[in-house]
């Protein structure tokens, strides 16, 4: 009988703490997890300002650069790209959704970049205060992001071996928790650019 009891009482014991290691183990994906959530959500936060910025910005140039049309189309057609995709946390396991919302950034950046290049044929504008303001908050909001991409990509790293380390894998692999998505830098990045005096 109270060899019986031993053999329970071990195997209870054994059930404790093999579930209590489960249980944290799956505790800790889950954390991580919703670590590359709040991350992606700082990262879409940052995109925001910079989304909110811009029509002051546009408006701002529009009145010294009247005829420079094809630059607020340009700017206006990339922010609506940017405000149509909506990456949740789920499609965060899509690189081809993060592909994409990483295409309509990057086209974004370009037409921001032609509107600033206007903005320096007009010694008005670069005489006036909301202009400089402006773009001094983008500059800024444009170092945040990638300060955010970074963050993200941190957190999605440790999250990723987090799933990959065994036997945790077994685990992740049971409940679908599924790896994330790195951002990447732009094609040609690599490569530094000609500059002609």
């Amino acid at each position: 009988m109270k060899k019986g009891l031993v053999v329970l009482l071990v195997l209870v014991g054994l059930f404790v703490l093999v579930g209590g290691w489960l249980s944290g183990q799956y505790n800790g994906l889950v954390s991580s997890q919703e670590g590359v959530n709040q991350a992606w959500a700082q990262v879409e936060n940052v995109y925001q300002r910079r989304a909110d910025l811009i029509p002051n910005l546009v408006e701002t140039v529009k009145g010294a650069a009247a005829f420079e049309q094809e630059t607020f189309i340009a700017v206006a057609e990339a922010r609506a790209r940017v405000g149509s995709i909506q990456l949740t946390p789920e499609m965060l396991k899509d690189p081809e959704a993060l592909k994409n919302f990483e295409a309509a950034q990057g086209q974004m950046t370009s037409a921001l970049s032609r509107l600033l290049a206007v903005a320096e044929n007009y010694p008005q504008l670069k005489a006036n205060q909301n202009f400089l303001d402006l773009q001094s908050q983008l500059e800024g909001t444009e170092n945040r992001i990638t300060v955010e991409r970074r963050t993200f990509n941190q957190v999605a790293q440790t999250y990723n071996t987090k799933i990959r380390i065994f036997p945790t894998s077994l685990l992740a692999g049971m409940f679908g928790f599924a790896p994330r998505p790195y951002f990447a830098s732009a094609p040609g990045s690599d490569k530094a650019p000609a500059v002609k005096f």
